[in-house]
């Protein structure tokens, strides 16, 4: 398995079977700056949305009709998605689990909003944010957590699915922060590999992860803060 951040919350995830694009927030995205956006979608099956805001929807509508790529989002996101003229669509909801070939995906909870302003400036909510749980064929298992605050339940998920590698949100303000990301992991998660994100993208959030970093420090999880553009072999 071959795993790259494209900044922000967008990853490119690429087995032996499947080329997924999971929440492809580019265009717009400084810490996608100097990456090529025809490189990272070449031959994509898949494109995975945890929620409805525009910094993870992002490209979505566009990539999905250049490349046919199937677009995996909660049902009033998928609604909606439809509406812009997506036509390859697996909708579902929280706790709900799709099989999409060699990989199957589940809608966890994440504790956060999903709504966009259309350009007539009215706004629409496009379903509950999520964290998405990928389990694979013969792969390492990643659960996406998607924007979210820590919670309890966090452990319910662990014990469930028991995820090989977690995409955790560190950047604060909108998720939650550094210091807490990391109590989430050694709390709740078994993760062997944490790959922060959802940071360094706007003035507002942290700029980097050390917080999360250095909460992780002394645990079993061996942290990857990849930088844009990087990937890791797995």
């Amino acid at each position: 398995m071959k795993i790259t951040w494209l900044g922000h919350s967008a990853f490119r995830i690429e087995t032996s079977k499947a080329k997924i694009l999971l929440d492809p927030f580019l265009s717009y995205n400084a810490s996608f700056s100097g990456q090529d956006i025809k490189d990272v979608s070449a031959g994509i099956t898949h494109i995975l949305l945890t929620h409805g805001h525009g910094d993870h929807v992002g490209d979505t509508v566009a990539l999905a009709k250049e490349t046919g790529a199937v677009v995996l989002a909660n049902a009033d996101l998928a609604a909606w998605l439809g509406s812009k003229g997506v036509d390859k669509i697996e909708m579902g909801n929280t706790g709900g689990t799709i099989a999409l070939g060699s990989f199957s995906a589940t809608f966890t909870n994440a504790l956060h909003s999903s709504a966009q302003i259309t350009e007539d400036g009215v706004s629409h909510a496009l379903g509950n944010a999520n964290g998405l749980m990928l389990h694979f064929d013969d792969e390492a298992s990643i659960l996406a957590m998607g924007d979210t605050d820590i919670f309890s339940d966090m452990a319910l998920i662990n014990e469930l699915h028991q995820p090989d590698i977690g995409f955790v949100p560190v950047g604060d303000r909108f998720t939650m922060g550094g210091a807490v990301a990391a109590l989430a992991c050694r709390r709740y998660f078994n993760f062997k590999t944490a790959i922060p994100c959802h940071y360094g993208t706007f003035p507002i959030i942290d700029q980097t992860a050390e917080k999360f970093v250095a909460g992780m420090d002394g645990s079993k999880t061996d942290v990857k803060a990849i930088r844009p553009s990087e990937s890791l072999s797995i």
